[in-house]
């Protein structure tokens, strides 16, 4: 079943929305909005929403940035799953894999000053799940998984 907004419920209630997006940062306006829509249908607090949006906006970054390096010839995958238990987002780009455990360690002193790697450091704190993996045929694809708040 497809509702309005595009996206799609299987019969086990589960709500997926798959978007192909531009290499251009209104795509990372888009995706942040996507994924704050399902999350906040989810019940997530004002915390959690701020949270996820921010690491949405960094992943969506670095797939436009770094991997597909603005080339208006590729595109930004995005998979947000949404289902009572968790919200998981998809980001996927087209440019050149990169390993994770080569990138420097922001936290260490000599980097300190560098921009680069804190979003990946906020995504792994701000988030339940971090998988960073190569796609296939070409590009990295992150995977990012919220638990919705257990009853008490």
């Amino acid at each position: 079943m497809v509702d309005q907004s595009g996206a799609d419920r299987d019969k086990t209630g589960v709500k997926t929305v798959d978007e192909e997006l531009a290499s251009t940062l209104d795509s990372v306006d888009q995706a942040e909005e996507a994924v704050l829509r399902e999350a906040t249908a989810l019940g997530f607090d004002e915390d959690d929403l701020h949270r996820i949006g921010i690491s949405v906006r960094e992943c969506m970054v670095n797939a436009v940035v770094h991997g597909n390096r603005y080339n208006n010839r590729k595109k930004v995958h995005l998979k947000i799953a949404r289902t009572p238990q968790q919200l998981e987002i998809v980001i996927g780009d087209e440019g050149d894999h990169f390993d994770l455990s080569q990138l420097p360690d922001p936290r260490s002193d000599e980097n300190l000053l560098r921009q680069s790697g804190r979003g990946l450091l906020m995504m792994q704190a701000f988030m339940d799940e971090f998988a960073v993996r190569e796609r296939q045929p070409l590009g990295t694809e992150v995977r990012l998984v919220k638990y919705a708040a257990k009853a008490v």
